[in-house]
Order: structure tokens, then C-alpha cells, then sequence
């Protein structure tokens, strides 16, 4: 019989349950359960819903269950930076805001006159992201003192959803070093900026690697869901998740996680945290077994998904590649990590609007719009090479892309053609597959991180696009 391990896999769009197993070598996946997620509007703010995503990561166990496929273990991964926080009963105060509310508005501001912006990134090495939960938790300071004075404790999303299935506590390493309030050094809380920040040093409890084991179900959840399993932390982090599946098998590789976000980078087994570094806005993201993903994070392909929502799901993304590739010479760009494209009401006009600013050609059909969105896509990633090569030292003749933009061919060509490397697509289930990977290492299946890369490599294989001349 083979031993089944499940990866929750929740994005800021949709999640799935996959089950992943061992056979003849390779990891084999399939995908049991897959539900719709999106931040909904509730009281003026952007917020999730958590009690419905609890529900939906239960019928998936369910299903699972009725697949009579019951995992050995199972973990869940997340977007970062958004969290919880818990009273002494263990209700969550207030609402679970989403990382694109504007509550957070003004409060860099407030956290840099306690510490200076370049002092911070210093500190911590994570770039400057608005929404990071460091400002979100002092608009919580500044908005509702209240909610941080009842709170005993914070935790991540992952880590909720860990703690609803198992009830114990655990803070995960990868997903809090978004946080900002992290030190690279000790890769613990930075308790004390916590406190000259004026949050509450106790809600931040030790921090834990992927690998450790939660514990298991409830008898609560094992009674619903007709069994029980270990709950073991992934890189709870989707993007740390995806990084761990990147199947190069040297490295000198830059990575790119494709799907809503880009985040495009390197693995280094130290933080880069020089002015240079910040005022280029890169982040040191903590990664398995404490390596450091020191990247950029860039718009990807939310762009194009509120477009086509826009267009009322009308095309698939291969069609919207297609009419993209048609219109290659439009001539247009975007900056697609200007503030104007992040929550825009309407993604087309934001986009209109900012070619009108720069008087350039305004985007007229599907397939302008799609190729100005591509195009300018690829020249962010394409710069991005140069920036880390200058900031490294170092020279990456390839670039892997994982995730779902890994399917986007057009993307892909482009992507070699602008940076003049080669690029490899795959695996697009990147992230579950990198969650799934730590529960394997951890069971003993695989014996590094390296050997469970080779087989990553020989299970999904990759395709490769070369620069054309």
C-alpha cells in the first residue's frame, strides 16, 4: 500500500488538497479537493474569511477519506504576512484583514519615526512592502489598541489552521520572516524591536523549522472527518514551499515562483541586508533549513488574472498568450510594481490610465492589454537578473520558473528572450509539491534536500526555452 502525504495548498485565489506518494522512484500527485478563496469587503475592509477556509480544509480531509486515501501526514502552506490574533479564550480579535486592505496607509511612517527605514532593513533584511505585518500590527496599535492589549497571542494563518486541527500553538520560521519583525541572526523574534515598537513581546512565541511535528487531529476534527493523521509544518510560506521544488540541479540558478506574485531570487546561506540592497528593495525571506531566499518580489500574474475577470473569464491563459503574441510589437509598457496596479477598482483602466500618464499607445483590445501586461512582465524579471547579479557578484546563466506561470509559454520565450538566459518551466504544482517534500524528509523518504530535488526533477521535468537570437 502506498503512504499517502497531503499538502493544503491555499492561495490568495484558490486552495488544494494534493496528495503526493513515492512509486517506483518518483512523486506521484493528485489533486482531491479544490475550493475558491478571495477577500471579501466587511465592515470597509479587505478582509478573510477563516472560519469557511477552516471549513473547506475539513471537506478536504473528507474527501481524501472517501478517496480511501488517508495521509500518513498532512501541513498547510499560505500567502505571507497576514495573521491572527488570539484572546485568552483562543477567539480571534477582531477581523483577519487581507494584506491588500488600506488600513496600513500612513503607517510606515509611524514605524519609521521609532526606527528609521535603513536602521530596520539592516535589522531585519526584509524589504519594504506596505502591507508587511509589522505595519499592519501598528495600524492594529494606532486603530484598535484594544484588540493588541486582550491579545495573548499572534499567530500566521498556517499556523491557525494547524492549531484549529491539532490544538497546539506553533509559530512557523519561514512564514514569520515576512513578518519584518525577524532577526536574521538569530532567526528568532526580534524582541527587541518588538518592544520599541510598542507591540506586546508576549503574543510572539519561539519560533519553529519546517519539519516539526504539530501534533495530531483533535477528537473533534478526527470525529468529522473519519480520521486522524500528524500535522507536520511545511514552509508554511507558499513561496518558501515553492522554492524548496525547484528542480535545478546546480547553483547558479535564479529561481522565479510564478502565480499571483513573482517572487524571483536566489537561495544563500547568509542575509544581504547592505543600504545598496534596500534601496533596490530586495528581501532575505527565510527558506528550509535556515537558508535565506533573497529575492524581489514583483507584481506576476495578478495583473493579468483581474484582466480576465474583467473580460468576464472569457479566455483561458493560453488563449490570452495566443492574442498576446499577435500583438508583440505593440509597443507599450508598465511598471508593474508601481502602487497603481497592487488593488485598483478596475485592473483596465488602471492600466489605460498609466499609458495615458506616459504618453505612450493606450491599450485598445484583449490582446494589447495582455501583451503590455507579458511584455512588461518579462523586463521586470529581465532587470531583476541584472540587479542581483550586480548586487552578488555572482553570474546565473538560467532561470527556473516554478508555479503556475510556469505553464505560460508566451511568458516563458519572452522571459529568455529579455534577460539572454535560458529559462526551465516546471513543476507548475511547485508549491504542494515543496510542502510535501518537507513531509517526505521528514518520514525519512528522502534523506536531504538535495535528493528530494533530483527526484523532483526526474518525476516533472521541465521545459526549456532558449533566448532567440
Amino acid at each position: 500500500m502506498a503512504e499517502y502525504y497531503l499538502a493544503v495548498d491555499i492561495g490568495a485565489s484558490s486552495g488544494r488538497h494534493i496528495l503526493g506518494h513515492v512509486e517506483d522512484g518518483k512523486i506521484v500527485l493528485e489533486e482531491v479537493y479544490r475550493f475558491e478563496n478571495g477577500m471579501e469587503k466587511k465592515d470597509g475592509h479587505l478582509c478573510w474569511n477563516v472560519p469557511h477556509l477552516f471549513h473547506e480544509i475539513k471537506e478536504g480531509l473528507k474527501a481524501c477519506k472517501a478517496a480511501g486515501k488517508v495521509p500518513k501526514s498532512m501541513g498547510i502552506d499560505t500567502w505571507a504576512v497576514d495573521y491572527v490574533l488570539l484572546d485568552e479564550e483562543d477567539n480571534v480579535l477582531g477581523n483577519t484583514y487581507g494584506y491588500r486592505d488600506g488600513r496600513t496607509k500612513g503607517m510606515d511612517e509611524e514605524v519609521y519615526a521609532i526606527i528609521p527605514e535603513a536602521e530596520l532593513y539592516a535589522r531585519t533584511g526584509i524589504q519594504k512592502q506596505m502591507f508587511n505585518t509589522i505595519y499592519q500590527l501598528m495600524a492594529v496599535k494606532k486603530q484598535e489598541p484594544e484588540n493588541m492589549e486582550k491579545a495573548v497571542q499572534l499567530l500566521m494563518l498556517p499556523d491557525y489552521f494547524h492549531f484549529l486541527l491539532t490544538g497546539n500553538k506553533l509559530s512557523e520560521y519561514t512564514n514569520a520572516t515576512s513578518t519584518q519583525l525577524v532577526s536574521p541572526e538569530t532567526k528568532q523574534w526580534d524582541y527587541e524591536l518588538i518592544e520599541r515598537l510598542g507591540y506586546k513581546s508576549s503574543i510572539f512565541r519561539p519560533l519553529h523549522m519546517p519539519g516539526t511535528v504539530v501534533g495530531s487531529f483533535t477528537k473533534e476534527v478526527e470525529d468529522e472527518v473519519g480520521f486522524s493523521c500528524e500535522v507536520v509544518l511545511p514552509a508554511t510560506h507558499d513561496t518558501a514551499s515553492a522554492v524548496i521544488s525547484v528542480p535545478a540541479l546546480t547553483k547558479d540558478c535564479l529561481y522565479i515562483s510564478s502565480g499571483t506574485w513573482s517572487l524571483m531570487g536566489i537561495e544563500n546561506d547568509h542575509a544581504i541586508c547592505s543600504e545598496e540592497s534596500r534601496k533596490r528593495n530586495f528581501t532575505n525571506e527565510g527558506g528550509y533549513e535556515y537558508r535565506f531566499r533573497y529575492l524581489k518580489n514583483i507584481m506576476g500574474l495578478w495583473m493579468i488574472q483581474s484582466a480576465r475577470h474583467e473580460w468576464n473569464d472569457a479566455y483561458s491563459f493560453t488563449e490570452l498568450c495566443d492574442m498576446a503574441e499577435e500583438e508583440n510589437a505593440f509597443p507599450s509598457r508598465v511598471d508593474v510594481n508601481d502602487d497603481a496596479f497592487l488593488a485598483p477598482e478596475s485592473m483596465l483602466q488602471a492600466i489605460r490610465d498609466y499609458c495615458e500618464k506616459k504618453c505612450c499607445a493606450v491599450p485598445e483590445t484583449v490582446g494589447q492589454t495582455a501583451a503590455v501586461i507579458y511584455q512588461s512582465l518579462a523586463e521586470s524579471y529581465a532587470r531583476t537578473v541584472a540587479e542581483i547579479e550586480e548586487l552578488t557578484g555572482r553570474h546565473f546563466p538560467a532561470i527556473n520558473i516554478v508555479g503556475g506561470g510556469s505553464n505560460a509559454a508566451y511568458l516563458n520565450q519572452l522571459t529568455a528572450d529579455k534577460s539572454g538566459r535560458c529559462v526551465y518551466a516546471g513543476p507548475g504544482e511547485a508549491t504542494a509539491i515543496g510542502n510535501l517534500a518537507v513531509q517526505m524528509i521528514k518520514d525519512g523518504k528522502f534523506d536531504s534536500l538535495e535528493a528530494v530535488r533530483r527526484c523532483i526533477h526526474d518525476s516533472f521535468g521541465v521545459k526549456k526555452y532558449e533566448p532567440k537570437a
